[in-house]
Formats: structure tokens, sequence, C-alpha cells
């Protein structure tokens, strides 16, 4: 797998959850590594199966582009076998340097569904998941799930939403037709970016929308931000996909 060894001098975690305690237990502990974040591991198939396409396709090195896409088939069943968590019918937010399931709920299960390392069925389960109340608070899909002991809605990782986490989960919805929840988001996003002048920031609060009158700002968030103003772009790409 994919691991990075946490820094105590620098960044504690080094996905694009980089704030301490982000990658952690639903006891709220934080993860010790080599830390295999389970993102990582779909970007890495997605990206084999696409190099095996520019072998066969452009390369014309079929030899190569097989040895990619077995290699890709051979990390989708480990993923499985190993971040799947079959009491939760989620997948594990990480690996610790044990290689103990990681188990808090968390958004980053959305990237598998863009990546496409989970199987259809897994996925779809997963789309469907991640709209759930204690998911998605109305306007967006929660970095963490609420009612998990290190929940917090004002935490930078743990119960925030960000626009950029949604864009991509928006994204693997399309993939596995998931039409419904995909609206369901778009719709979401679209209302808490009227409620900042239609500028999406970079993260979102994640007060549930029936509790306030409208989306609640993230204090010091970045706006404009690079991540938040490609979000609208990737919804309409979504969108467009529907099956």
């Amino acid at each position: 797998y994919l691991v990075y060894t946490p820094d105590p001098g620098g960044l504690v975690n080094q996905n694009w959850k980089d704030s301490a305690g982000a990658v952690c237990f639903a006891d709220g502990t934080q993860a010790e590594g080599p830390i295999a974040v389970s993102e990582a591991q779909g970007y890495a198939y997605d990206a084999l199966l696409r190099t095996a396409q520019l072998a066969a396709g452009v390369w014309g090195d079929e030899s190569y582009a097989r040895r990619l896409r077995e290699t890709a088939a051979a990390l989708r069943a480990r993923f499985t076998a190993d971040f799947w968590m079959t009491d939760a019918d989620f997948p594990a937010l990480a690996l610790d340097g044990a290689g103990r399931q990681v188990d808090a709920l968390a958004s980053d299960a959305g990237h598998l569904l863009w990546s496409g390392i989970l199987d259809e069925d897994r996925a779809r389960r997963v789309g469907r998941r991640l709209l759930e109340p204690d998911f998605f608070s109305g306007w967006a899909i929660r970095t963490l799930a609420a009612g998990q002991r290190p929940y917090h809605p004002l935490s930078y990782h743990r119960g925030s939403a960000w626009p950029h986490d949604n864009a991509v989960i928006a994204l693997g919805l399309a993939r596995h037709g998931l039409t419904d929840e995909l609206r369901l988001l778009t719709e979401g996003l679209a209302a808490a970016a009227a409620g900042h002048a239609y500028r999406l920031p970079e993260v979102l609060a994640g007060y549930d929308r029936s509790a306030t009158t409208g989306p609640v700002p993230y204090p010091h968030s970045c706006s404009p931000q690079a991540w938040a103003a490609a979000t609208p772009l990737a919804l309409r790409t979504a969108l467009g996909r529907e099956r």
C-alpha cells in the first residue's frame, strides 16, 4: 500500500486531511504509522488502470498494459479484504502501522467511489450511506459522521464539510448511477453557495441545515480557494454523467 509516516515535527497526517487527529479511530485516538489511508489506495488503483490504457492505446505495449491491469486487480482484491469493515458495512478510514482498521466513519470513502476500487454493490451502498443524516448536513457531506466521539462541527477535518471533498464524492456518485443521491448533494451545495454570495469557501461548518437559517461559516476559511472554486465544474460534470 501507499503509506506515510507521521512527522511529529511537521504534518502528523500527510493525506488531504492533514490536521493533527484527522486520521483517527472511532474513539478519537490518532492513528500511528506508517499509515495507509484508504483514498490513496484508490488513487493508485485509478492510476494503474489509466496507465494501462496509455500502454495499450498509445504506446502499443499490450504486455505492459496487461501487467498493470493485473496489478490493479490484485490491489482491488487486497484492499477489499483489508479495508472493508463488515460490521459497519463501510470501508475503514485507514490501516495503521499495526495493520489495524482505523474505524472512524469518514468522507474519504466517497473518494473510493470516484476511483472505482470498490465493486459496484459496495460502492452503491457506501454512496447511499454518505447521504444519511449523520453524514449529510443538508448542505454537504461532513468529513466525519456525526455521533462519533471525535466529531465536532467546527473541527477542521472531524466534522466540517469541504466543497472539494464533496465534488469528488459527487463524481463518484455519478460513476455508480446514484442519481437521487447526486441531485440531493448538488442541491445542498448550491444552497450553501447561495449563502456565501455564490462563492463556495474552503470549508463549511458541519451544523445541520435544519438547525440554522443559513450555512454556518467555518472560522478562518479561505475564500476564494482553488479547490472550492472548482467544485461547480465538478458538479456540472457529474450531472452530465448521470446514467
